[in-house]
């Protein structure tokens, strides 16, 4: 009997979870997959970094990145990849050891949320 009720309560917890909306598992604060944004802003196009005030701070890591970035010359139209510019950005990050946004890691193929 005790069997029965452990089985039962294991599938009916697995359901939950695979009922789960995708938002709530996949979701890091405000940083949202399915349409490649952080606090609202796009995350492709031109960017310029910059010492304080900046839209987003930015943690430059090797693992466990929110997105793969790829550092382009022309058509910064994807998720992922940025123009980097002094002038007219699309928006601004600063780059940060701790209290981030956004954790990034720099490729050189196949750039975009993970």
């Amino acid at each position: 009997m005790k069997r029965l009720i452990f089985s039962f309560l294991i599938v009916l917890f697995g359901s939950f979870l695979y009922a789960a909306e995708p938002d709530s598992v996949l979701v890091k604060s405000d940083t949202t997959f399915e349409d490649c944004t952080c606090k609202g802003i796009k995350l492709y196009g031109r960017v310029k970094i910059v010492s304080s005030g900046a839209d987003l701070k930015v943690k430059v890591v090797e693992n466990w990145q929110d997105i793969s970035v790829k550092v382009v010359d022309n058509w910064a139209d994807e998720c992922g990849k940025w123009k980097f510019v002094d002038n007219w950005p699309d928006f601004t990050i600063q780059i940060v050891d701790n209290w981030e946004d956004l954790k990034v890691r720099f490729v050189n193929n196949w750039p975009g949320m993970k």
